[in-house]
């Protein structure tokens, strides 16, 4: 690899970007207790970064571990050792994510924090998987990694595992961060969540069909942080909850527009502005690192 993509100690960067659902639904439930979904993960230009650095031994090591989650239960360590499982590589890696997606918010951190691991130790490894079988691999660590590897804004069916690239308007949005950690099994257990949404189709989503996130009303109740945060946003555009975490966002017209929602933003809430995207930020990244190669 060429110099401009290590830094001087070994490092190399890659982009974790956030997603955000435009809608969630659940149709149903599989025979193994799993909820059918439907919802459009928008990807966002803004999300995490995850370094990576080559060890002379075979240990893979989370240098800054996320308080109370254990070595073996984070996503990108679990990512690492899948590659390596799965094409009998001996190598070692030091992974560092510089955190900008909130824990729990519904944003797809952790999930896009596997993914980036994944693809990128493919080709810092040279394991040339593809990008079938990174998404296959990725499916076994969570349901939303698979879209993050794929790259593209998407329908997603099923579990979240079948999807459909879909060429999104590049829209600008307002991501608010009431600084609440929604825990997503807690949800899918609520007995007043809605189960039966009517099945929606693409070109009915693509018309304007009405749709909703299934989980809003529950998380709504349960965490006034969360409905502070809806209120306020839903003052300036209409906001909607994102995933199953308590992260909120907005549509607006432009960047400026954004911003200046941002500034009036009150004390207990965080906000961004985030570009969604039809391509995820790591497809062009693994571009450049393959020409810097070339």
């Amino acid at each position: 690899m060429s110099a401009p993509d290590f830094d001087r100690d070994g490092w190399s960067d890659w982009p974790a970007p956030a997603k955000l659902n435009l809608f969630l639904h659940i149709t149903g439930r599989r025979a193994d207790g799993y909820h059918l979904l439907q919802t459009v993960f928008q990807l966002l230009d803004w999300g995490d970064r995850v370094r990576l650095r080559a060890r002379a031994d075979a240990a893979i090591v989370r240098l800054d571990p996320l308080p109370g989650v254990a070595p073996e239960a984070d996503l990108a360590v679990r990512a690492a050792h899948a590659l390596r499982a799965s094409t009998g590589v001996r190598r070692g890696v030091d992974i560092a994510v510089d955190k900008a997606i909130p824990l729990g918010g519904g944003l797809g951190g952790g999930s896009s924090d596997a993914a980036t691991t994944l693809v990128a130790l493919d080709a810092l490894w040279d394991t040339r998987l593809g990008e079938d079988a990174l998404a296959a691999l990725g499916l076994s660590l969570g349901a939303d990694v698979p879209v993050f590897v794929r790259g593209h804004s998407a329908w997603a069916e099923g579990i979240g595992e079948r999807l459909t690239a879909l060429e999104l308007p590049e829209r600008w949005y307002v991501v608010v961060d009431p600084g609440v950690h929604v825990p997503t099994a807690a949800l899918f257990a609520a007995p007043e969540l809605t189960r039966d949404a009517p099945h929606l189709t693409i070109p009915r989503f693509i018309a304007g069909a009405a749709t909703t996130n299934v989980f809003e009303p529950v998380v709504r109740a349960r965490f006034a942080q969360v409905a502070q945060a809806l209120d306020w946003l839903g003052g300036h555009a209409p906001a909607r909850l994102s995933g199953s975490g308590g992260c909120v966002f907005a549509a607006v017209g432009s960047r400026e527009a954004g911003l200046a929602i941002v500034r009036e933003c009150p004390p207990g809430l965080r906000a961004y502005v985030a570009r969604g995207v039809a391509e995820s930020p790591l497809r062009q990244r693994l571009r450049d690192v393959a020409a810097a190669w070339n």
